[in-house]
């Protein structure tokens, strides 16, 4: 029983965590006087690696999983700091990268982490209705 709500309360300090990354991308943005409005219009294309679901599940999970974390938008960050510094400045680098996070941060925010056996289990939990087994 301890580890269960142990196991619940670490999943709400991550969907915690993660609703404040997300906020903090808007401010970002916003304070950086990039179209703010990019966030929304480019939510969805991320979740198009669901579609890897169509090759079963273990390669939909992958797929999914491996859009939906922060390795890309950091390496994104890390190519604009790149080419900040070599005097270029690429501020679609940077949007797109704050796009991908904010997606991955709304994503954990609301229960959506990364996969595990299906669609359904995550490392933040189950997704949906909680299946009563009987015994």
């Amino acid at each position: 029983m301890r580890q269960q709500a142990y196991e619940k309360g670490v999943a709400i300090a991550q969907r915690l965590e993660n609703g404040a990354i997300a906020a903090a991308i808007v401010i970002a943005v916003i304070s950086t006087g990039q179209p703010w409005w990019w966030l929304a219009a480019a939510f969805l294309i991320f979740d198009l690696s669901a579609l890897g679901y169509a090759g079963g599940p273990r390669m939909g999970a992958r797929l999914y999983n491996a859009v939906h974390n922060y390795t890309a938008p950091a390496i994104l960050m890390v190519l604009y700091a790149g080419f900040m510094f070599g005097g270029q400045n690429l501020p679609w680098l940077a949007l797109s990268a704050a796009c991908w996070a904010f997606h991955v941060a709304v994503d954990r925010a609301l229960g959506y982490g990364l996969k595990l056996h299906d669609f359904a289990h995550t490392h933040l939990g189950r997704i949906g209705r909680r299946t009563i087994v009987h015994q």
